[in-house]
């Protein structure tokens, strides 16, 4: 009997869903962009080496950027910028001689609108897509599954972060300042709050930040946050605290609610 050895080819191609990052940019100035992204995620990887594509739909009469920088600001945080889609046509063709190509604006509404403060806008919205661009949808993209609770019994210093990726997290020790807890559920801390909280990372509007003794430095619910650079008001300070999202019905009119915690 013959024997034949099927040999692999040197190249395949399969059709496949990613998850796509975009970021909606209302400035190009990177040190702008860098301080704005900061002030969310800290000095640490955020994402996991996820792909990006900046949104410039709401731009408006602005100068060429240094694209190169801009890869950069956000490469520093974990995401990896793969393209572009909206903008004026001198924008597309400086991304694009800048090795970013232009991809096409999908109808699909976005799975979260992040990096809005309470009281002004701020330069950049990072906006999770529950499927990529047109170009690279492939497949419908699975029904998000919820992971189980994760929980922390450890206090979190200065520099370190916990993310519970798909799912609520719990944590039974002190967030100390500096440190970061991030949940694509809700967050519970059973222990002081001194650091930074940011729950609904991956877009979820119901979700909360629930803690017995509140003096943050950040909170966050679905991307809308709040800092506390001068302190924690009096009546929030050391006290129980809830995180949440007022919704409205008009667009980006949404409003983070932190407000004192009954536990009579």
């Amino acid at each position: 009997m013959q024997r034949t050895n099927k040999i692999p080819q040197p190249i395949e191609f399969k059709g496949t869903t990613l998850p796509i990052v975009v970021v909606t940019l209302r400035s190009l100035q990177a040190d702008e962009l860098a301080r704005a992204a900061t002030a969310l995620f800290g000095g640490s990887d955020f994402f996991d080496g996820d792909a990006a594509v900046l949104d410039l739909a709401q731009l408006v009469d602005v100068p060429e950027p240094d694209w190169r920088r801009l890869k950069q600001v956000f490469k520093s945080h974990g995401l990896n910028v793969i393209g572009v889609r909206g903008g004026s046509e001198e924008l597309r063709y400086g991304a694009a001689f800048a090795g970013l190509p232009t991809y096409a604006v999908s109808d699909r509404p976005a799975a979260v609108t992040a990096a809005r403060a309470a009281t002004a806008s701020p330069p950049a919205v990072v906006e999770t897509a529950a499927t990529p661009p047109a170009e690279l949808a492939a497949a419908p993209a699975p029904l998000v599954t919820r992971t189980p609770t994760q929980f922390v019994n450890r206090p979190l210093r200065s520099g370190q972060q916990v993310y519970a990726r798909g799912g609520d997290l719990v944590v039974l020790a002190a967030v100390n300042a500096g440190a970061e807890v991030i949940a694509d559920g809700s967050i519970h801390i059973y222990a002081p709050l001194r650091g930074r909280a940011l729950a609904g990372a991956g877009g979820a509007t119901d979700a909360r930040i629930l803690c017995t003794r509140f003096d943050a430095e950040l909170v966050s619910v679905a991307g809308l946050y709040r800092t506390f650079d001068g302190g924690v008001p009096h009546a929030l300070a050391g006290r129980p605290v809830q995180v949440r999202l007022a919704e409205s019905v008009e667009p980006d009119a949404n409003q983070l609610i932190v407000e004192a915690l009954s536990t009579d």
